[in-house]
């Protein structure tokens, strides 16, 4: 989501002052009417990495999508175009049925794997319309044309932020009054006035749909903030599920108490 330039407040992306300290790259580059996708960004990382390296610089790479870390280290199937008229379909089901009647049409299409191992609601639909599209599960795909990885794991040093629960929700909390704020609620409805579809991702960000209903008058500023902070522990608790069980050979730190980039075990190898 921070790849949008309409999402700064909503995305939690770096602020002017802070991009002004360090260089950041690929943050806002994105109109929220494009829709993008994983191997699209591996492209461009790649070259922004690529430009760093060749200035005997060191980049770093920052985020909460597990998927894109995925795709970098462990390489990426080169999938086919969807048509539109299926990415429709498995996206109207998602907003009708939710994650359940996702699983249920993937099982009735044949990829089991996917119903079974994948929780997001994004990429069970991303799953039903590989399917849908190719008549092959999403795994036996990924398997037959998976990619080298650009950037080898022995290469780097990867780490996963395991801040304790208490700290997150605090911060969590503070999110989400700061969404509800004039700045927060003035970045949404300059989206929303765009008119854009609502399939698109960058219209999935969290705050969107909530402030909409606080702009309809649907629901109070206090529940506003209460649903914001329920659908963010929500994604909090989807995001450790997949660091847990896709990222295990991570190093973990909490940086709840600071973190000494020095001191990090593998930093002199890497």
């Amino acid at each position: 989501m921070q790849l949008y330039e309409d999402l700064r407040l909503v995305s939690a992306r770096p602020s002017s002052s802070e991009e002004r300290e360090v260089e950041h790259r690929l943050y806002g580059v994105l109109p929220a009417s494009q829709a993008f996708s994983t191997g699209a960004w591996l492209r461009l990382a790649s070259a922004e990495m690529e430009a760093v390296w060749s200035q005997g610089r060191v980049p770093i790479m920052v985020g909460g999508t597990g998927l894109y870390f995925k795709a970098l280290t462990q390489g990426l199937a080169e999938l086919p175009d969807i048509p539109e008229d299926i990415r429709e379909k498995a996206r109207d089901l998602a907003d009708r049925e939710g994650t359940e009647g996702l699983r249920k049409a993937l099982v009735d299409a044949g990829d089991v794997t996917a119903a079974s191992e994948l929780a997001d609601p994004q990429r069970l639909a991303r799953a039903l319309e590989v399917i849908l599209a190719t008549g092959q599960p999403l795994n036996v795909l990924q398997k037959a044309q998976h990619a080298a990885p650009f950037l080898s794991p022995e290469h780097s040093l990867r780490l996963v932020l395991a801040p304790p629960r208490a700290w997150l929700h605090e911060r969590i909390a503070r999110r989400a009054e700061l969404i509800v704020s004039e700045e927060g609620i003035a970045e949404v409805r300059a989206l929303l006035d765009k008119g854009l579809s609502p399939k698109l991702p960058g219209m999935r960000a969290i705050g969107i749909a909530e402030i909409r209903s606080l702009l309809s008058q649907e629901v109070s500023p206090e529940e506003t903030i209460n649903r914001l902070t329920v659908a963010t522990r929500q994604y909090a608790k989807r995001q450790e599920t997949w660091f847990r069980n896709q990222m295990a050979d991570w190093q973990r730190i909490d940086p709840s108490v600071g973190i000494d980039l020095e001191e990090l075990p593998g930093l002199a190898e890497n």
